[in-house]
């Protein structure tokens, strides 16, 4: 496998996180939100909102690419102190679906672990995910995250479902797992 490398997001790579952020959730949300969405709004919607992000820095926000050979492989968006009870949210972790299992997730998942680390150490972090999402659920479980809540809501894009926070008491599962060497 060609080494991955990592790169913080800019302005100009809004169509490029918007692409593989739709076709993630085209792949991995079937059945979950609704699929009129899915097929004909989630390209545009997602470009909106990654034009809209990556238009303003904020430095309380990471959005770190994983590049091979080039190509945008994965990226992680996490806010710093996000939630007063929570810690810092990482609102998206994507991996292309071609290069899931890979260990991509897990690299991005450190990055944003020591972005967290550095900006205060020992601070809890969450994140939210679709209880349907099963394989997430494993992922995050594996990275040492417990959770914590559920909570029914309807999107614009889904009808009522469950969403789930996993939560980290520190950024300390994730770096063992990683430094177990796992990946």
């Amino acid at each position: 496998m060609t080494s991955v490398t990592f790169r913080p997001a800019t302005f100009a790579d809004f169509p490029t996180l918007a692409r593989l952020h739709a076709q993630s959730w085209q792949q991995t949300y079937r059945g979950l939100m609704r699929d009129d969405f899915l097929e004909n709004e989630v390209a545009h919607e997602r470009l909106t909102v990654w034009e809209e992000r990556l238009s303003q820095p904020d430095p309380n926000r990471l959005v770190q690419m994983a590049e091979q050979d080039g190509d945008c492989v994965g990226f992680v968006c996490a806010f710093f102190d996000h939630d007063p009870t929570w810690g810092s949210y990482i609102d998206n972790l994507h991996v292309r679906p071609d290069k899931k299992g890979a260990g991509i997730g897990v690299l991005l998942m450190r990055e944003a672990a020591v972005w967290f680390d550095s900006l205060r150490p020992d601070a809890p972090f969450y994140l939210w995910v679709l209880e349907g999402n099963h394989g997430a659920r494993q992922f995050y479980e594996r990275l040492g995250a417990v959770c914590q809540e559920r909570v029914v809501r309807s999107t614009p894009y889904s009808p009522a479902s469950a969403e789930l926070r996993y939560c980290w008491p520190d950024t300390t599962p994730v770096m063992n797992y990683f430094r177990a060497g796992v990946v």
